[in-house]
């Protein structure tokens, strides 16, 4: 190292993005990544379903309830579509390279092929698709990450694919040096009036399940509007309930910390007490997320990606499949914000004998700003076919 690259490192608390480190994860593209990361879930039983489902706030009784899955034309309880991202930590970020190089999830891109059902057993294969760099505002140069991830249940049917994606952001940058929070940090931390609560939380009252009632597509019109979804306002306790659901990327305890940590040395951040501990607590450990450059510790991106697919199969009902969905997120969700997801019906066809319907959703924040954006393709039932 030259004597003015270690001069740049003074002052530093973390490690930065290097060539070396960059050029030997070039050497990983298109390699299928080993068992590294075993999963939360192998099987998606009926605790594992509703756990999840339950993490992100979605009451359908079709994830959650068996006497009334068995009452629809699948016969039992099916997994949620998001369901797939407590089967791998590599679709949920779960990243190699660049040790001590902040991660943030951002996206994905997901087609589903096959509901999956009860008890079926995911096997996945993973490998690191490509590297993109970018200049942001949030931390300066940051290294897009994105990988592509197949599932398979236990016949080897192939249910879903998707490619996800992380930046890599330098901490200190984005911590002395980002712009994107600079408003941000400035506010006065949001304290919301019981007015306020009031209203937002009717969208809660007003949830519709659409459930066992057939939505046709004949009957969906372009432009029409799906109904509002609230999610919020986000609490550390609402992180922590879909971690619970999720399982995490890093959450371990005692002996199995120490292992990981002891594995991957560049994974433990010393917390206050001197102790090293796992990124992952910026979403429950405020002053470790603006350590990092975020505005407050906040929502998981899997999450927020969930909640998108969980307001489309809420408008489709049990006869509808969600096929495509994207998710692009624009900026953290800090504690105490709160989200209304909107969608818009945007083209309806026929392909490949299935009716389609195509969707584009965005949602903002209480202060009206972009938080995420996502479009999905749904097959609908047919009154034609029937």
């Amino acid at each position: 190292m030259s004597e003015d690259a270690r001069s740049g490192d003074e002052g530093r608390l973390f490690p930065r993005i290097t060539e070396e480190a960059l050029d030997g994860l070039r050497q990983r593209v298109g390699v299928t990544i080993g068992d590294t990361a075993e999963p939360w879930c192998y099987e998606a039983t009926r605790d594992n379903i509703r756990h999840y489902a339950h993490g992100i706030g979605d009451d359908n009784p079709l994830w959650c309830d068996p006497g009334y899955a068995a009452k629809t034309r699948h016969g039992g309880i099916l997994a949620l579509p998001s369901f797939l991202f407590a089967t791998s930590r590599i679709v949920s970020g779960y990243v190699g390279g660049l040790p001590g190089v902040h991660a943030m999830w951002a996206g994905a891109d997901w087609t589903w092929h096959k509901p999956v059902r009860r008890n079926d057993e995911i096997a996945t294969e993973a490998k690191l698709k490509d590297l993109i760099e970018h200049d942001t505002k949030f931390a300066g140069r940051a290294i897009q990450q994105i990988y592509t991830v197949a599932f398979y249940n236990q016949t080897g049917d192939l249910v879903a694919e998707a490619d996800s994606w992380c930046f890599r952001t330098d901490r200190d940058h984005a911590r002395e040096s980002g712009t994107k929070y600079t408003e941000v940090r400035a506010r006065e931390p949001k304290r919301y009036s019981d007015e306020e609560l009031s209203d937002f939380f009717r969208h809660y009252a007003e949830e519709e399940v659409r459930g066992a009632t057939p939505r046709y597509w004949e009957d969906v019109e372009v432009g029409e509007a799906l109904p509002t979804m609230a999610k919020g306002p986000m609490t550390v306790t609402g992180f922590i309930a879909y971690a619970q659901g999720w399982g995490g990327l890093y959450i371990r305890a005692n002996k199995l910390a120490w292992k990981q940590i002891h594995r991957h040395p560049g994974l433990g951040i010393k917390n206050r007490f001197g102790i090293p501990d796992c990124p992952e607590r910026v979403h429950w450990e405020n002053d470790f997320a603006l350590m990092v450059g975020a505005p407050g510790a906040y929502d998981y991106g899997p999450e927020r990606c969930s909640w998108l697919t969980h307001h489309l199969t809420n408008w489709a009902g049990d006869d509808g499949f969600l096929h495509k969905a994207t998710c692009k997120i624009r900026r953290h969700n800090p504690e105490g914000d709160a989200l209304l997801i909107k969608g818009e019906v945007t083209d309806k066809f026929v392909e490949n004998g299935r009716h389609a319907v195509a969707v584009s959703q965005e949602a903002h924040n209480q202060d009206g700003e972009l938080s995420v954006l996502g479009t999905g393709v749904v097959w609908l039932p047919s009154r034609n076919a029937q």
